[in-house]
């Protein structure tokens, strides 16, 4: 850095000082315009974007469907760039203003569940599904809570620094990219022991994790996988390899997708049948 930065007293917010993701980030809450949600013929109303914590949702959904369950549901686009979520419906729904958000709207009164790892949780309890036997719980729910709490240094710390600041600093890539590699040890390690996260079987864990370290070491985040050296955790890669050849995985990174391959867009998702006929090079440019 060439500058030295001293802190006011009292710090204020430059609109113009966010670099790429200026206009999506604010230091208050609360929505700026109203906006009604849209609601589908389906049990569970989705709003999200296919960023790593939109993935864990659409994914998990897809793999509770593959698996015979009754979850059926409607997944809305939420354009984070035009500030979708800062709509009065979508803040109803998640007060955080961050996707993804969901209306459960499956029993007698319609129920909000925001941050992804509690939807994960909900729906998996839920169903029964993709969670560990009791005696294995304590590991799943360690594993599901170390991504959420893992994940702002990789993504907010890491991704951001290294990836989308307006400068490249040396000081805060070096410091974050320390740290994502030591996620990536700590996840090396455990793996090079276990076939999953916690137990014998697949689980919410485990996707929660692909989402964001298994699509790191695939090269699906922030062009970084050559500078982290990701092949040399080679127990995470053959995980993150299995996971992604799951026909339902697959099928949750297209949903709510805008950006990328035209195939793997299907900006929402309302039927199964949507995979075959309504991703974004059969249907032609968004308007």
């Amino acid at each position: 850095m060439n500058d030295i930065y001293e802190p006011p007293a009292i710090w204020t917010w430059d609109k113009e000082s966010g670099g790429r993701f200026a206009s999506i980030n604010r230091p208050i809450a609360g929505a700026t315009h109203d906006k009604d949600l849209p609601v589908g013929k389906h049990p569970y109303q989705l709003y999200s974007l296919a960023t790593p914590n939109g993935v864990k949702i659409t994914v998990l959904f897809e793999e509770l469907l593959a698996a015979g369950h009754s979850a059926e549901y409607d997944a809305w686009l939420i354009d984070i760039g035009e500030g979708d979520q800062f709509g009065s419906g979508f803040v109803e729904v998640n007060p955080n203003s961050k996707i993804p958000a969901l209306m459960d709207r499956s029993g007698a009164a319609p129920v909000r569940v925001f941050e992804s790892g509690a939807m994960m949780l909900h729906l998996a309890e839920k169903f029964g599904a993709f969670i560990t036997a009791p005696e294995d719980r304590p590991e799943m729910l360690s594993w599901l809570f170390w991504q959420m709490g893992s994940a702002p240094y990789l993504g907010g710390g890491f991704g951001h620094f290294y990836a989308y600041a307006p400068e490249k600093w040396q000081y805060p890539i070096d410091r974050f990219a320390m740290e994502a590699k030591r996620q990536l040890d700590v996840l090396n390690r455990h793996l090079a022991d276990h076939d999953w996260m916690a137990g014998d079987t697949y689980t919410i864990a485990d996707m929660a994790i692909w989402a964001w370290y298994g699509q790191l070491v695939l090269g699906r985040l922030y062009s970084a996988a050559e500078f982290l050296d990701v092949t040399s955790y080679a127990h995470v890669v053959n995980w993150a390899e299995r996971i992604d050849a799951r026909p339902a995985v697959r099928r949750g990174r297209m949903v709510n997708r805008a950006f990328g391959d035209l195939a793997m867009q299907l900006h929402e998702r309302h039927d199964a049948g949507d995979f075959d006929t309504q991703t974004q090079d059969k249907i032609g440019p968004k308007e």
